[in-house]
């Protein structure tokens, strides 16, 4: 059984209506206008489903606990509303905010978040800097009352959507490299433009966008954090990053296995139930077996996040471990489901194109691994049998 609270049970009935009934019907009009309305994210706002981390005062509920988070991506991978993707507004860009925002940037910006007036991308992937966050060519420069940033961001997430941007940029190009501040870039300003909605794979109903800043104005009071420390910043916020991840991979490879089972139980080849072939049954208690495991893994990671004791190297495993076994379940899901799994009406097909991302996103596979070999010839290291 897993461990939520009989308060979060309940929640999680809520977000399954919500989403069952306010968003699955609209999901195939957003993936051909390749965008959902704003009003969805109003709507969630009302039912009190954003920032539910924030104080009271900001909008949330005040409860930091990740199994709230945790039921509302699963439930949105399970009605086949994962493209709207609520939580990188909600629990992965606000949380910048809420941890490096003065109380003057939380009172001005996460009321509005949490209502879904507002909605929230952080912009740091760039066309030749991606996992390498050191090799990123936006710059700020100090001029006096305000700052000037001139650079350009890609495959920014809510890049048609947002409001409010959080940017990434070098803040001290010529003596230190290695210095970078965020910036909060507000629908608006001067020299900030927005490229075309970008053609995916995947994930076709989210908005995704290249974001260009011309000697953009930035005022110093929307400096995110400590100046020239963006770079830790970042960093603090990659492990539950990472986390989110993981939660919606295993909930999308159980959701695929779920579709998979009861479609092979339907259909007949050679005159009975595809369900009824040993090679089915075998391939199908594999992956049963390897998603009920990770499961309980990401689970425990969720537990250690709760309590402040999440590394980065498990949520690396987590994140790793994930992406792969749900690729290879829709692999699978597409394989047994024969043609009808190469078409998009089907939602293993759907869910086949949209995962791919996943084991590039918020650090490749291979960062993954460079990660955790790294802890695993340190000092640091412990096989937990010592």
């Amino acid at each position: 059984m897993r461990n939520f609270t009989e308060e979060q049970n309940y929640f999680r009935e809520s977000v399954r209506k919500f989403f069952e009934t306010e968003i699955a019907p609209h999901v195939k009009q957003a993936r051909i206008d390749g965008i959902f309305d704003r009003e969805f994210f109003r709507k969630a706002g009302e039912q009190g489903f954003l920032l539910i981390w924030a104080d009271e005062e900001f909008g949330g509920m005040g409860d930091k606990d990740f199994r709230w988070e945790q039921i509302f991506i699963e439930e949105s991978v399970r009605a086949g509303c994962a493209e709207l993707f609520l939580t990188l507004h909600s629990r992965l860009v606000a949380p910048y905010i809420g941890n490096f925002g003065t109380v003057e940037q939380k009172e001005r910006w996460l009321p509005k978040c949490a209502s879904g007036e507002s909605i929230l991308a952080v912009a740091m992937t760039e066309p030749d800097a991606g996992s390498d966050l050191a090799g990123m060519r936006a710059s700020l420069i100090d001029a006096g009352d305000y700052f000037i940033l001139n650079g350009s961001k890609t495959f920014i997430s809510n890049g048609i959507n947002a409001d409010l941007v959080i940017v990434a940029a070098k803040s001290d190009p010529d003596n230190n490299p290695h210095a970078m501040t965020l910036v909060v870039v507000e629908r608006g300003m001067e020299g900030f433009e927005r490229g075309q909605n970008l053609e995916k794979m995947g994930m076709h109903a989210q908005d995704t966008a290249e974001l260009f800043f011309n000697d953009v104005k930035i005022p110093k009071e929307n400096i995110l954090g400590e100046r020239d420390l963006g770079f830790l910043h970042l960093m603090q916020g990659l492990a539950e990053e990472r986390l989110i991840a993981a939660v919606g991979n295993i909930a999308s490879a159980r959701t695929a296995f779920n579709l998979t089972r009861a479609y092979v139980m339907e259909r007949k080849v050679f005159g009975k139930a595809l369900s009824k072939m040993q090679n089915t049954q075998f391939k199908m208690a594999e992956m049963e077996a390897e998603i009920d495991v990770l499961e309980t893994y990401v689970d425990q990671c969720v537990q250690l996040s709760n309590a402040g004791l999440l590394t980065a190297e498990k949520a690396a495993v987590a994140k790793l471990q994930s992406s792969e076994i749900e690729w290879k379940m829709l692999d699978l899901g597409v394989q047994l489901h024969g043609g009808n799994g190469y078409m998009s009406e089907y939602e293993i097909c759907q869910m086949f194109q949209g995962s791919r991302i996943n084991r590039i996103l918020a650090g490749s596979s291979e960062i993954m691994k460079l990660i955790i070999s790294r802890h695993i010839f340190s000092d640091k290291y412990n096989n937990n049998l010592d």
